[in-house]
């Protein structure tokens, strides 16, 4: 449910994408530039301690605004692509969301290589799914079935 209502949620859960001056790729500054804005306004204005390794860059041309996600917290940052003029600092909860939900919260939190946690988890509850769908609908159908073959032996 929170997955599907992420992009209503009146920034709670994922924040708005705000908007830069220029939509104008050539008037962007250059992305190593930006990176590093992104990685000093990260240690100012949420904490020097936090890692700087990017999760994903994620460019917004038609809004003209860059974010940048990192590894290894739920902090991202929104920077103007032209002027690098920071826009929003974003707590990512829709991030741990969908981590939680896919069980690579647990991959990150015990530090596995290649998810293997996610993989565990996420086999376990399809299978769940699936057996919980099957015995369900048994449990359904199978009395509907038998009071049918009582009335004919009655």
């Amino acid at each position: 449910m929170l997955l599907g209502w992420k992009k209503h949620s009146n920034g709670i859960i994922l924040s708005k994408t705000y908007e830069g001056t220029s939509t104008n790729l050539s008037e962007w500054l250059p992305l190593d530039s930006l990176t590093t804005i992104a990685c000093d306004l990260l240690h100012a204005k949420v904490s020097p301690d936090l890692s700087t390794e990017l999760d994903r860059i994620d460019v917004r041309k038609n809004k003209g605004v860059v974010k940048f996600i990192y590894a290894n917290h739920y902090w991202g940052l929104q920077i103007d692509g032209a002027t690098g003029e920071l826009l929003a600092v974003e707590r990512r909860r829709s991030d741990f969301i969908e981590n939680l939900h896919d069980g690579s919260v647990l991959d990150n939190y015990l530090n596995t290589n290649d998810g293997q946690i996610k993989l565990v988890y996420t086999s376990i509850m399809g299978l769940a799914l699936i057996l919980f769908t099957v015995t369900g609908f048994w449990l359904w159908y199978g009395p509907k079935r038998m009071r049918k073959q009582q009335k004919r032996t009655t």
